[in-house]
């Protein structure tokens, strides 16, 4: 009789090496990234268009200096209360979603439990199987309140902490945002002094380049998406806004001289 070996095991259903979270640093940072990347994104964007803008109009590099850190703290500061906001609200919101769940299942549990198993029959459950289903979820209070602000109210608990959005929002403003920056404050220094406006602006536009290219790629690799793509839009809404401010700049400078 002919030997048939057993089924190896394959990784086709390995679906963790699919679904893992990024080890290491990235893991723990994973929940603020969206964070991380829009505001570094507005941060750089707004500080380089302030830049953009005063080379257009030919300012000194201490009027740039002043408008773009103004804008930094400024705007910073106004992003990260917005994230706070949402933040809160969004957990205010499920809490106060919870508190009502508890009370319709203490004090309306056959109509609950009619809810859930409409919930399960719309699934396709039916029969002695859709009772078991529902007999099991309704027999423990929080299982159920779970499965009903799931599957009933799709809300989710918040992960993330409004004071943790808000800082990482305001940090990263701040830290790419200075990118744009950076050339114009060595300008104080020996070896820069010699530097002209011209020379200044392009310098901080290859610098903020470079941070749209890393900011791209971490949004890539974090979100699983085609690097090239992540890197290219990001680039593309930089040097938008830099065009439109240095026009603006431009254009002012003419009309008010």
């Amino acid at each position: 009789m002919a030997h048939i070996d057993p089924p190896r095991k394959h990784h086709l259903h390995d679906e963790s090496r699919f679904h893992a979270s990024p080890s290491g640093w990235l893991g723990r940072f994973q929940v603020y990234i969206t964070e991380f990347v829009y505001g570094g994104i507005d941060g750089a964007v707004t500080t380089f268009a302030v830049v953009a803008g005063a080379a257009g109009a030919g300012l000194e590099t201490t009027t740039t200096l002043i408008l773009g850190f103004a804008n930094l703290i400024a705007d910073g500061f106004s992003m990260a209360v917005g994230a706070y906001l949402s933040s809160k609200t969004d957990e205010e919101t499920y809490d106060r979603a919870l508190a009502q769940e508890y009370w319709e299942v203490d004090h309306l549990p056959d109509v609950e439990r009619e809810e859930i198993r409409e919930i399960y029959a719309a699934k396709g459950f039916e029969g002695a199987l859709l009772e078991q289903v529902v007999e099991v979820i309704c027999s423990d209070k929080d299982r159920w309140v779970d499965e009903m602000m799931k599957s009933e109210l799709e809300l989710f608990p918040e992960e993330k902490k409004p004071l943790t959005t808000a800082w990482m929002t305001f940090l990263s403003f701040n830290v790419v945002g200075f990118v744009p920056l950076a050339v114009y404050v060595l300008h104080y220094m020996p070896w820069m002094a010699d530097f002209s406006n011209q020379e200044l602006f392009t310098w901080s536009a290859l610098l903020t380049g470079l941070a749209f290219v890393g900011i791209g790629v971490l949004k890539a690799r974090v979100n699983s998406r085609p690097m090239w793509r992540s890197v290219a839009e990001t680039l593309l809404l930089g040097a938008l806004a830099a065009v439109l401010a240095y026009a603006a700049g431009d254009l002012l400078e003419k009309w008010l001289s």
